[in-house]
């Protein structure tokens, strides 16, 4: 009878220890879960963000904007994972900023990095040069895939890991640009020998420009629309 009470004891203390590892294991992924989601870039009355009034507004979850003016995060990012969805009116020419670390006035021009949006289908955008087109670093290095972004009217998840001077482009789940920033040692030349724009030169090359900086949105663009939404930011720290 002993051995009996005994035996059953022990099973109780194994099985109170089992369904304690579970729940704590389900405690740790759910965590885990959260932390990999990450948090809203923009709350939704847009109380972080810097951006002109009447231009951008966020309704049922879609940030849009009636003007090409851009909104910025109040908070600058450094080692961090965005991921966003977006979609694109016909013809829509916009864009992501990173790093960020002067935005006032036409600062953001040399002074940020652009993961260029746009609809590759359009007619006046075909002929653009590859790094024009959607998922290139605007101006520096053009996607490694191309037309991976789907037709005008359709949603498109963008994924962007920026790490130091190492910043990765995924659009719909595909590796598209793979971008090491230290190679942009001349003020005026790509890595690949083509020209930047001129509007991208300064005196300080991209290989030594902060690594921490905003975030911002590209707005209504010659005349056509941008959509974005379900935009969350985690840091890899």
């Amino acid at each position: 009878m002993k051995t009996k009470i005994l035996l059953m004891n022990m099973l109780s203390k194994k099985m109170f220890f089992f369904i304690f590892l579970i729940a704590l294991l389900f405690a740790y992924s759910s965590t885990f879960a959260q932390s990999k989601k990450g948090e809203a870039l923009f709350r939704p009355d847009l109380s972080n963000a810097v951006y002109e009034k009447g231009v951008w507004s966020f309704d049922n979850g879609i940030l849009t904007a009636t003007e090409d003016k851009h909104i910025w995060t109040t908070t600058e990012y450094e080692n961090f994972v965005l991921e966003l969805e977006f979609k694109t009116d016909t013809a829509a020419n916009s864009g992501v900023f990173v790093y960020g670390s002067k935005v006032e006035g036409s600062a953001w021009l040399t002074n940020s990095f652009e993961i260029q949006i746009a609809d590759d289908y359009a007619e006046k955008i075909k002929p653009w040069a590859d790094n024009w087109k959607c998922g290139a670093l605007f101006g520096l290095q053009a996607p490694s895939i191309k037309n991976v972004v789907k037709k005008a009217g359709k949603w498109n998840k963008l994924k962007i890991i920026c790490k130091g001077q190492s910043i990765q482009v995924f659009l719909n789940k595909k590796l598209i640009n793979d971008i090491n920033l230290k190679n942009w040692t001349s003020t005026t030349t790509n890595p690949d020998g083509t020209k930047m724009p001129e509007w991208l030169v300064d005196s300080t090359p991209k290989s030594q420009k902060p690594t921490k900086g905003k975030i911002g949105f590209q707005g209504r663009h010659a005349g056509a629309a941008i959509f974005f939404r379900n935009m969350t930011v985690r840091s890899l720290d």
